[in-house]
């Protein structure tokens, strides 16, 4: 069972999108803030991480490059920020999917399944 960080600081997204991962066979570990999702990380190591750019304590940017200065674990950004300049500056600091809200969540499922698939070829 594939294991999702799920960072956002929204409460109700945070748990129906939980909700919705763990009904696709999904284990899911939340964190409000990058803090708290760096401790998650490094107490259980997930197989993909959901992430919000806009977090308190450490923002989602800054969590994406520390996160890549040492794995190279999946990132998706699910974020309101929709700009092109936000948008190439998320995937210029190693996010491998930049989605934005609101999403469809079978959409997101899609991406998900996507990333781990082209993860987990290019680690065999």
């Amino acid at each position: 069972m594939p294991h999702v960080l799920l960072v956002d600081d929204e409460a109700a997204l945070r748990d129906s999108l939980s909700y919705a991962l763990q009904r696709e066979g999904y284990e899911v570990t939340t964190a409000a803030d990058g803090l708290t999702a760096l401790k998650q990380f490094h107490k259980q190591v997930p197989d993909i991480i959901l992430l919000d750019l806009m977090l308190p304590e450490v923002d989602g940017m800054e969590l994406c490059w520390r996160i890549r200065a040492f794995s190279n674990i999946p990132i998706v950004m699910l974020t309101a920020k929709d700009q092109d300049f936000d948008k190439v500056r998320g995937l210029e600091a190693g996010a491998d999917d930049y989605i934005t809200k609101p999403f469809n969540t079978r959409e997101l499922m899609a991406r998900i399944k996507t990333v781990l698939r082209r993860h987990n070829a290019s680690q065999s």
